[in-house]
């Protein structure tokens, strides 16, 4: 007798269940850990869990652009609350997450895609906020808010790229992902 397979379609970014299903818990755990970042603080700076959670969803999922900006867009509506620059976050983690999710597409080796991918994205995240910020809030800004909220940015952008490159070993391998690329 001989064995019958299906052969199935691995599907990724958000057209796969288990992907919608990952976004959600991560963006679940950023939300709880955001309450709790400033016992995570370097110098007054913490990182922005919200930021990681959609890094680490994008790089582990491999969503499509569009997919790729409803999960930042989601990330932007979480990150309304307690804010102090409303609707800021909307746009910014949008554009951070639509650089994330063309940052994965460039070819570079595993071990270093996770910190590379994550640095720059939550820079461009992050000074996307400065610069709406700049605009509604503060035009024009003084330089030494810029410079302030610059610091804030890299420093985050570095403690993001060490949570994310720290998780994406254990998530991979969970999701069985380990022998990817």
């Amino acid at each position: 007798m001989e064995k019958r397979t299906v052969a199935m379609d691995e599907k990724k970014g958000l057209r796969n269940t288990r992907n919608l299903i990952l976004v959600g818990v991560m963006m679940a755990v950023g939300v709880v850990l955001r309450l709790f970042a400033g016992v995570i603080a370097v110098g007054n700076m913490h990182p922005n869990f919200l930021i990681a959670t959609y890094c680490l969803s994008i790089l582990v999922i491999r969503p499509n652009l569009k997919e790729a900006a409803i999960i930042g867009f989601i990330s932007g509506a979480i990150s309304q609350i307690g804010t102090s620059m409303a609707w800021l976050g909307l746009g910014s983690e949008t554009i951070g997450a639509i650089a994330m999710c063309l940052l994965v597409m460039l070819p570079m080796p595993k071990l270093v895609k996770p910190l590379v991918c994550t640095f720059l994205a939550t820079c461009v995240s992050g000074f996307a906020f400065v610069a709406l910020a700049a605009v509604t809030y503060a035009n024009p800004m003084p330089m030494a808010q810029f410079i302030s909220m610059s610091m804030v940015t890299l420093v985050t952008a570095v403690l993001n790229m060490i949570i994310v490159t720290v998780l994406s070993i254990p998530v991979n391998q969970v999701l069985g992902l380990g022998k990817e690329k």
